[in-house]
């Protein structure tokens, strides 16, 4: 496929899928279409051998068992996030100061927050409501600009051009409207999902930069939008597992794909990468296979976890602070993400694994380490590692403005990057 219209679907996926729960929903979509069934973690699973998928909130789980030759079959997994750094309104948002209505929000992430300032603004999340007796969810997208943190003038301080001065309770407050009273954002958004307010119990509300993704550049060898860290992964590796089910490898695998939700925050929650979702439904994975927990056991031993998230290509403007011997290069393959001190989970075995696979696609591979002078990052790897035991890979897509509101990725990394993982699914 080329690299365009691989990165054309990078652009349609990042539109729709301004929140976790909507990414997860965009790829039960592409799974639901490929013929993946949904399965609710209540039921009971089936045994027929086919593609399948669960999703947790923000997470979603996807298997396929076609190629699998059994319960002992080695596991093959894909492991993203789904989250991004972003403002999420408070339960109790609405103030007023100095003539103006304001929404109270709070930091999500390790959020660049100028680069969230002087922007159209929009809402997007999640509801809970009453139904009935019970309780029911829903998603909404708010696409509008409803939403601004306008920065000082410069005239006014300045020292605050570079953003050190700013306190998220104080400077970084979106407001969207004037008036000496609050606002009602909860009659709001009730209005918008169309319930009446009493009915909206509660939500999971975050903002969106309402500039749409593009592809950018002279000769738009470049994709810029919101969300690539870690998007870009969730919808490689979507694409990757659809393409691995559909084909008939050389050998046999039980194929996953996991795409958790709070990396940005630790992964320390019910959905999280520290959760027990993923052994829990590699367990009940094994069991529809017509095994038991010693059989998955046995299969772990043999199974390899690509975790997947974005690698910092160097930067023209920085090149100093990057590793002079591992320079990254945009365009230039997928990245082996490799620290000593196991921020990153690959290890030679691991780092072979993913090696072969790119060969096998025939893609270029390169390989990050950060300066020993400086912090390292870190990923869903050592957890879903530390977790299964299995031996784990760490690898990522040149991306630079990671954490911003606006990142840019390479249009042809974007090939390469779901051609890598397809192979890394179904090894020759």
């Amino acid at each position: 496929m080329r690299a365009s219209t691989i990165g054309a679907g990078l652009i349609d996926y990042l539109t729709a899928s301004p929140t976790p729960f909507h990414a997860c929903a965009e790829s039960a979509r592409q799974l639901t279409e490929a013929g993946f069934q949904q399965l609710q973690e209540t039921d009971e699973w089936p045994s027929e051998a086919g593609g399948y998928f669960l999703i947790r909130g923000g997470s979603l789980l996807a298997w396929s068992t076609k190629h699998s030759a059994g319960a002992t079959t080695p596991v093959r997994m894909i492991g993203a996030h789904t989250d991004s750094p972003n403002f999420r309104l408070k339960p109790q948002p609405d103030l007023a100061r100095a003539g103006w209505q304001l929404l109270g929000v709070e930091p999500y992430g390790g959020i660049i927050a100028p680069s969230w300032m002087d922007r159209d603004l929009g809402v997007a999340g999640r509801v809970a409501i009453r139904d009935g007796s019970g309780v029911a969810e829903r998603l909404f997208h708010l696409d509008q600009p409803i939403l601004r943190i306008s920065r000082l003038a410069i005239h006014l301080d300045r020292s605050a051009r570079d953003g050190e001065q700013l306190n998220p309770q104080q400077h970084l407050v979106p407001h969207w409207g004037l008036g000496d009273s609050a606002g009602d954002f909860r009659g709001y958004l009730a209005q918008q999902v169309g319930v009446p307010t009493e009915d909206l119990l509660a939500w999971d509300a975050m903002t969106l930069d309402l500039q749409p993704a593009a592809f950018f550049g002279r000769d738009k060898e470049f994709v810029a939008g919101a969300r690539m860290d870690n998007l870009a992964t969730s919808y490689a590796g979507t694409l990757a597992l659809i393409r691995a089910h559909e084909s008939e490898p050389a050998a046999r695998t039980t194929q996953v794909l996991a795409l958790f939700d709070h990396e940005e925050i630790g992964s320390v929650s019910e959905r999280g990468a520290q959760s027990a979702l993923l052994m829990t439904t590699l367990e009940r994975i094994t069991r529809t296979l017509g095994g038991d927990r010693e059989a998955m056991h046995r299969a772990l031993a043999g199974s390899v976890i690509a975790s997947g998230d974005m690698a910092h290509a160097t930067h023209p403007n920085y090149a100093d602070r990057h590793e002079p011997q591992h320079q990254i290069a945009m365009n230039g393959g997928p990245v082996l993400k490799i620290n000593t001190n196991l921020r990153y989970a690959t290890d030679s075995v691991g780092a072979a694994a993913f090696s072969l696979a790119c060969e096998q696609a025939g893609v270029p591979v390169q390989r990050f380490v950060v300066r020993s002078d400086l912090p390292c990052g870190s990923t869903v790897g050592p957890v879903t590692s530390a977790l299964t035991g299995v031996t784990t890979v760490d690898f990522g897509a040149p991306t630079l403005s990671m954490h911003s509101v606006r990142e840019l990725v390479g249009t042809d990394d974007q090939r390469m990057y779901a051609d890598a993982l397809t192979a890394f699914l179904s090894p020759a």
